[in-house]
């Protein structure tokens, strides 16, 4: 296929015995999904399920396995396409290996289209207490979560919870042992009133409005903004910018990591270079280099130093 032709991916995450394999050969044999593209079916983890061809609408569908993580690399998985003259790319991910393995191996031109994580709901919770990081990392990308095996009874609210302490985005959906299927309606609003034209935030929501922001940045566009933040600065930055914001833990001490805004200002005196701060700015929707494309602008109303909040740390709980 030609060099520059996109190759659509669509990543299904889960542990072993999650039901990946079952949904993807669901989804294979179903004519408005599997209806001819030559697609390439990468097997990164094998389980008691096992995929059956015979029933598919098209067989035009090649399956490789990738059992070594030395094997996920962007030169076998470029020869696995040409190998196979694939048009898109099916992968059912290993549980236990990271998200960013898959995407640093990924050659030029894949992108991603789809990501849905799947969860044994009998299991999901002993997962999420022992392997957070991991169960994090994949609850980070999905689009849906889907936990099978459920029971009517169950306690929907723990996983709700689960889900939303790492992603406001993405869809939940219970299968029923009995085949039947719902979808999480708990709302979920807000600890701030987005609505208003002037927003203060808390310094125990940091970390939702980060996320909030980074995940839907054009409902915030024109707003104003007051928190108090950790002002810091790059050589690399020009004279009139710098960055504000919190360091933030999703999950564990390991996934600490500084989340920031490009902040603006013309005037010497509204701008920092570390040190606690409340700021009150204008939010600016717009490109960025420091983005790689659009994102948040804050540009300086007013700032002042502070004291550290009580707990220097944001986090999502």
């Amino acid at each position: 296929m030609p060099a520059n032709k996109e190759v659509p991916v669509y990543l299904f995450l889960g542990f072993l015995e999650a039901g990946k394999t079952k949904f993807i050969q669901e989804t294979l044999m179903d004519k408005r999904f599997n209806s001819g593209e030559r697609t390439l079916v990468l097997v990164c983890e094998e389980g008691i399920e096992e995929y059956d061809p015979s029933g598919y609408p098209s067989k035009n569908v090649e399956f490789r396995t990738i059992e070594d993580m030395s094997d996920l690399n962007e030169a076998n998985l470029q020869r696995l396409v040409d190998e196979t003259r694939a048009e898109r790319v099916v992968v059912e991910y290993n549980g236990m290996w990271l998200i960013k393995e898959l995407f640093n191996a990924m050659p030029d031109g894949w992108a991603i289209y789809q990501v849905m994580f799947f969860a044994d709901a009998s299991t999901f919770l002993n997962y999420n207490a022992n392997m957070r990081s991991l169960v994090v990392d994949k609850l980070n990308m999905c689009e849906l979560v889907v936990f099978n095996r459920a029971d009517r009874g169950m306690d929907a609210m723990e996983y709700h919870k689960i889900v939303r302490g790492v992603s406001r985005r993405a869809e939940i959906a219970y299968e029923y042992k009995d085949g039947g299927i719902a979808y999480d309606d708990i709302e979920d609003p807000l600890p701030f009133d987005i609505e208003k034209d002037e927003i203060v935030i808390e310094d125990r929501d940091f970390a939702l409005f980060y996320r909030d922001i980074m995940e839907e940045p054009a409902k915030y566009d024109g707003k104003t903004v007051t928190f108090k933040g950790l002002a810091a600065r790059n050589p690399k930055f020009p004279p009139e910018v710098f960055a504000m914001g919190r360091n933030v833990m999703t999950c564990c001490v390991e996934d600490i990591q500084f989340c920031w805004f490009v902040t603006e200002s013309d005037d010497p005196s509204k701008r920092r270079e570390r040190g606690w701060s409340i700021m009150k700015a204008k939010i600016s929707v717009q490109k960025h280099k420091f983005y790689r494309g659009k994102g948040p602008v804050l540009h300086v109303i007013e700032i002042t130093d502070s004291a550290p909040p009580e707990k220097e740390v944001a986090t999502f709980y």
